[in-house]
């Protein structure tokens, strides 16, 4: 299931980077996002959540190690596996604190 869900970021975030994030990123995942980024844009898109580079806003790539630096070199699949990855962790943890 992981690994569509990333090949379909990657996909879109190439291809339609000005698509609505929430068509990558359910409520939850924009929302820990969105806590994580002070400064929002006025419309939220798949590049913005794949990238959000800006100090001190965090997008899956930042998650992944993506450093800021490298904005000409390319957001490779393992950065953007282990910021997935890294935002599942921050979902399910979110969930249970709401639980407990």
């Amino acid at each position: 299931m992981i690994a569509v869900e990333l090949l379909q970021l990657t996909y879109l975030h190439r291809t339609q980077p000005n698509a609505d994030a929430i068509v990558i990123l359910n409520p939850l995942e924009l929302r820990i996002l969105k806590a994580k980024s002070p400064k929002l844009p006025k419309i939220l898109t798949v590049s913005w959540a794949v990238e959000a580079l800006a100090k001190p806003a965090v997008g899956i790539a930042r998650l992944g190690g993506y450093l800021e630096h490298r904005h000409k070199t390319p957001i490779g699949i393992q950065v953007l596996w282990r910021g997935w990855l890294k935002l599942h962790d921050k979902s399910e943890g979110w969930q249970l604190a709401r639980e407990t």
